[in-house]
């Protein structure tokens, strides 16, 4: 089936079946109902002073129902056993009924996957190796993770890691053409689990994956369909199927918002707000916390007049990123039935250049009141946020007030790739931020508001400067987040710039090259542990 970018059908997909089921590779009929494709068996790096590979939950079952030394397939194919480490053995077929093989009847694929020390990271990097290898299987069976001495935490623990891993890697870009030969990823059933735990613990990996996927589709999207009324709609169609509530404020409403209204001046399509809440049911104030997170949502970044190369241009129709992350969490956090108050906003605007494009030395009213002077219109992201947390802060009563953006260049010259950009001055929410970064996989790093650079977003002619007179104070990313402190109030607040990790130049484990839909598992962790 051809799969559209544009249409709004695919947005939101549904991923591929991931099952559990009991028994083991010696006694399960799953390996002879003739819907198995491929059986996949772990194997860890070698021990001190030994080079065998150390075998894992069930390879001796494997090895004995195939009749295949898998010790030794695992040597010739010079398998170390490190996190995703893989190698297929495709089994020959008789040739004519008078010659019988021990694996008649069996799946015909075996699959030898590295799955290190066997950590949650060990085995999210399993799974997603599995998940490539397989692609276009109709069913897979494993015992990765499914080690007998495992306490039920662990087991849990480590049946989401592999589920999440290959839930992330089984993902494909939406594609727009009439001839799509993308291959369906193969459903996966984890053997030897069963139970209520471990049962949650997919639940809970599904959700987690299901937010990247929508993040990396609406990233994906291309913006000659994706501005802000398709974003607003997106937000609206799938919140309130969700059961949420969904308000999205148009230009006229927008009259106090002066950094959305100036970066959205020059484009033919014009600004949103939208808000997307989720309360549960037996929510009271008092029994959990309001958690707003706000997202940067700019549909498409030329820089304005201060215009990109084209080069830095092409990856711009991902700039939505953190609305997407924003409306991925609430939503996640409404199929996890967590015990907070969430509400994303999503404040939208394409950064275009026109006749009305706002200038480098306009002085612009936020919301509020605050005035800014305007040095580079490429630093729009930084407007449309303060308007946000602004308002958040005036009429949301939140709790918590983190914000997530694709804002700095900076923070991926510091941090790299694999790093969010965290600021906060709150040593709990950082805490909290930085350990739902280790569980999830996607770290954040902590990093300093440095007082010293505050002089940085001064201004002579406004309240406050957006991006700094003196070039050689430096710290980018930090005096961004010194900027969005001012629109806060005195709320317990964070910023996450994701800017780094958003994108990927390539498939890496559970990455996928492109937009990585990264945020949405780490804030969809700190939400399940928040206490």
């Amino acid at each position: 089936m051809a799969r559209s970018g544009g249409s709004t059908d695919r947005i939101g997909r549904t991923l591929p079946a991931v099952t559990l089921a009991g028994g083991t590779i010696a006694t399960s009929t799953l390996l002879t109902d003739g819907a198995t494709d491929a059986v996949a068996i772990p194997v860890s790096p070698a021990r001190a002073g030994d080079d065998a590979l150390v075998p894992g939950e069930g390879t001796a079952d494997a090895a004995a129902r195939y009749g295949i030394d898998l010790a030794e397939i695992g040597e010739r194919a010079r398998l170390a056993g490190n996190p995703g480490d893989l190698y297929v053995l495709q089994l020959p077929r008789p040739v004519g009924s008078s010659v019988a093989l021990p694996w008649a009847g069996l799946p015909p694929r075996l699959v030898l996957v590295g799955v290190g020390a066997g950590r949650p990271d060990d085995l999210r990097r399993a799974g997603a190796a599995l998940a490539r290898a397989t692609r276009g299987l109709g069913r897979v069976v494993t015992t990765i993770g499914a080690e007998a001495r495992q306490t039920a935490s662990q087991a849990a623990a480590a049946a989401r890691a592999v589920a999440e891993g290959y839930l992330l890697a089984a993902y494909a870009p939406l594609r727009i053409t009439a001839n799509d030969d993308t291959k369906e990823p193969a459903e996966l059933v984890l053997l030897g689990r069963d139970g209520t735990r471990a049962a949650a613990a997919i639940a809970a990996a599904g959700t987690a994956a299901t937010a990247t996927w929508l993040v990396r589709d609406l990233a994906t999207t291309p913006s000659n369909t994706k501005n802000p009324a398709w974003m607003a709609e997106q937000a609206r169609r799938l919140g309130t199927a969700a059961g949420l509530d969904v308000a999205v404020r148009g230009p006229r409403e927008l009259g106090e918002f002066g950094g959305i209204l100036a970066v959205g001046a020059g484009s033919v399509s014009p600004p949103r707000l939208v808000t997307v809440g989720y309360t549960p049911a037996t929510f009271t104030p008092g029994s959990g916390k309001h958690v707003v997170v706000v997202g940067k949502g700019i549909t498409y970044d030329t820089g304005g007049l201060s215009i990109k190369p084209s080069d830095a241009m092409v990856p711009m129709k991902t700039d939505m990123t953190g609305a997407a992350v924003a409306l991925a969490t609430v939503l996640g956090a409404a199929a996890d039935g967590v015990a907070h108050r969430v509400t994303a906003v999503l404040p939208l605007a394409e950064n275009h250049v026109g006749a009305s494009s706002y200038r480098p030395g306009d002085v612009l009213t936020m919301f509020g009141g605050t005035t800014v002077e305007i040095a580079n219109t490429d630093a729009e992201g930084r407007l449309v946020l303060a308007d946000a947390l602004a308002w958040a802060d005036a009429t949301l009563d939140p709790d918590v007030l983190i914000d997530v953006a694709t804002l700095t260049g900076a923070a991926t010259i510091g941090l790299g790739k694999q790093h969010a950009a965290l600021y906060s001055a709150d040593p709990l929410l950082v805490e909290d931020l930085v350990a739902a970064g280790q569980a999830s996989g996607e770290r954040a790093w902590h990093m300093p508001l440095v007082e010293e650079y505050e002089e940085a977003v001064r201004s002579q002619v406004a309240d406050l400067r957006h991006v700094p007179l003196d070039k050689k104070i430096g710290g980018g990313s930090i005096t961004a987040a010194l900027f969005l402190r001012h629109f806060v109030g005195t709320r317990t607040w964070a910023h996450l710039d994701i800017a780094g990790p958003a994108r990927s130049t390539s498939d890496r484990h559970e990455v996928s090259e492109g937009a990585t839909g990264f945020g949405a598992r780490l804030l969809l962790r700190y939400l399940d542990d928040l206490r």
